[in-house]
């Protein structure tokens, strides 16, 4: 562990009195800032534990101290992980435990601002450590130059807002090398490279750099006005234009609170900072549950596609695979389910994905890929993939009717119930690729198998809840009373709430006389979009729902895709594993 103090040269002007935290304007030269970087095992401080501290105190651009310490956690270091920082085992064996280097950091830091990049990664293990050793976290205001850079650095200057981008770009004296000190180093550097920024538009407090980071203007405080005719109740909100064009919709258990956050600091999306500068009004809509508001916001966001709304707006967009009906069937990408007896697997978010999943069942099953019409009794000529082995050829006689029938139900079982066969025959691939090192070429089927057996689980799961013509369900409510459904076909047919101590039983007949009518759609298509009927879902199998009534079979084959989950999920796993500090929030520079 050690402490050290040094000089350097800096735009900003050193001051003799240094500020205290709870003061209100306190000056930028004149507050110490303690810039921290950390080293740890992994990526989440529930499963990982620090192996380095470093952290550098300046005041009025000066370097006035410096702390670093290597860190012995209770485990191992993944090996990854020492090639990634150069932290090895041994490294690491006569160092202090985190319970002996914390409180010195603490000491170093106490009476300052911190200053982290991605400071939640940071903060957030120096928080679990506290907690680990019992001690109290102290009220530390804390800065993330990460957030920060977003809202200096133009898209022109850097694609990225990473240490090491920024640390090129402002010029830093230490390059970033996953060691703590010499990143905390560059952070510093990183910092004055901002805060120089800042100043020429008039930043010149800690407390007008925390308001700048959130970029709320004096026009969007003025509109919190619009939040006054929204009830405080659960439902979906509407920003609407002046020409009523609706820009955005939100839901709530609480609108006008929610509301009231697009007006505040909270809110840091540049998208929604421009939606409210346009928006003139906001329209409440009451709703009985939470359920039925994120069940409006999905049908209001596809009927009305708010410019301002990046999901949901377009479900008819999404792709299905089709297994055809023809004397030799194939797979074809469709946008339509339609009542022909065929086997449909999807909705999938782009082609690509549905191009994926395709190519996982021609990887497994030698099902023609051709486009054109086979007859059974005139052949044709065949092509490259019978030559490849990848299709039986059933255009030149290859194989009979019956032994491509015996393919088309192992596709059509993957659909509609077990894609054990499937699974089973990729898996062998994958690993016999793996075992001649052709990584990328098993990589590449892994993600293919995924995509399948996610969007197989998906689709049984969704088309099981269609079957059911009427399904009551009810969860207790927090306040008492009960939260009451009507589900038809996969469609929210109704909803109520019954009153604390009152016996629902009256209050389900009336909502089951006065729901919603529907009429069922082609399997395995819910009376509803797909995004529904998984709202449906989460919340029907939410502990603490019970089902009131049932009209018909709610059942899952079995075995189910679902089944085949945790083996296709074990790969993704890994791939998030081995890249844990990856930082995931959208920091890419806003204008």
């Amino acid at each position: 562990m050690r402490h050290r103090r040094r000089g350097r040269v800096s735009p900003l002007t050193a001051a003799a009195v240094q500020g205290t935290i709870d003061e209100l304007g306190m000056p930028l030269v004149s507050t110490t800032f303690v810039v921290v970087d950390l080293e740890t095992t992994g990526g989440a401080p529930d499963s990982a534990e620090i192996t380095e501290i470093g952290a550098v105190k300046v005041r009025g651009g000066e370097v006035v101290g410096e702390f670093r310490t290597l860190v012995r956690p209770s485990g191992g270091i993944p090996p990854f992980i020492s090639v990634l920082t150069g932290i090895t085992d041994a490294m690491v064996a006569d160092a202090p435990p985190v319970t002996a280097a914390l409180p010195s950091l603490l000491e170093f830091a106490h009476g300052s601002v911190i200053v982290a990049h991605n400071a939640p990664f940071d903060v957030g293990f120096l928080r679990a450590a506290c907690t680990a050793c019992g001690m109290a976290w102290p009220s530390f205001q804390v800065l993330d130059t990460a957030r920060l850079a977003r809202r200096v650095v133009a898209r022109d200057e850097a694609r990225d807002c990473k240490l090491s981008t920024l640390a090129r770009l402002f010029r830093s004296g230490t390059t970033p090398n996953h060691r703590a000190l010499d990143d905390a180093r560059a952070t510093v550097d990183v910092l004055h490279g901002l805060l120089e920024r800042l100043g020429n538009v008039g930043v010149h407090t800690v407390e007008e750099l925390s308001l700048w980071q959130s970029t709320v203007t004096p026009a969007q405080r003025d509109k919190r006005r619009l939040a006054e005719t929204v009830p405080n109740a659960p439902g979906v909100y509407m920003f609407t234009a002046d020409d009523g064009d609706v820009l955005y919709v939100g839901k709530s258990k609480d609108m006008r609170t929610r509301v009231r956050t697009y007006f505040t600091a909270s809110e840091t999306r540049a998208r929604m900072t421009e939606m409210v500068s346009i928006a003139t009004a906001v329209t409440g809509i009451t709703c009985a549950t939470p359920l039925e508001a994120e069940i409006r916001e999905l049908r209001l966001i596809a009927e009305r596609k708010p410019r301002y709304n990046r999901r949901s707006r377009f479900p008819e967009r999404g792709s299905w695979i089709k297994l055809t009906v023809e004397p030799f069937p194939r797979l074809s990408l469709v946008r339509q389910v339609r009542e022909d007896g065929a086997a449909y697997l999807g909705p999938f978010g782009s082609r690509r994905l549905a191009e994926t999943a395709m190519a996982a069942v021609h990887e497994a099953v030698p099902i023609r890929q051709c486009t054109q019409r086979l007859s059974p009794k005139r052949h044709g000529s065949a092509c490259v993939l019978a030559d490849l082995g990848k299709c039986g050829a059933p255009c030149v006689g290859g194989e009979s009717t019956e032994a491509y029938a015996e393919h088309v139900e192992i596709v059509r079982r993957a659909f509609t119930a077990d894609p054990g066969t499937l699974v089973d025959g990729l898996l062998a691939r994958i690993d016999a690729l793996a075992r001649h090192e052709r990584y990328e070429e098993a990589a590449l089927r892994r993600d293919r198998l995924a995509t399948f057996v996610r969007s197989a689980a998906r689709v049984q799961r969704m088309a099981a809840l269609a079957a059911v013509s009427q399904l009551v369900a009810a969860r207790r409510r927090d306040e008492g009373g009960w939260e009451l459904h009507v589900v038809r076909y996969g469609r929210l047919a109704g909803a109520e709430c019954s009153p604390p101590r009152a016996d629902p039983r009256p209050y389900v007949d009336a909502l089951v006389a006065t729901a919603e009518t529907v009429e069922p759609a082609p399997q395995p298509l819910p009376a509803a979009t797909a995004e529904e009927a998984e709202s449906l879902l989460r919340w029907l199998e939410t502990p603490g729902t019970r089902l009131v009534r049932v009209d018909g079979s709610w059942t899952l084959p079995r075995p189910a895709a679902a089944s085949y989950l945790a083996r296709v999920d074990v790969g993704e796993a890994d791939h998030a594993a081995a890249r844990p500090f990856d930082d995931r929030r959208s920091f890419r520079p806003w204008r």
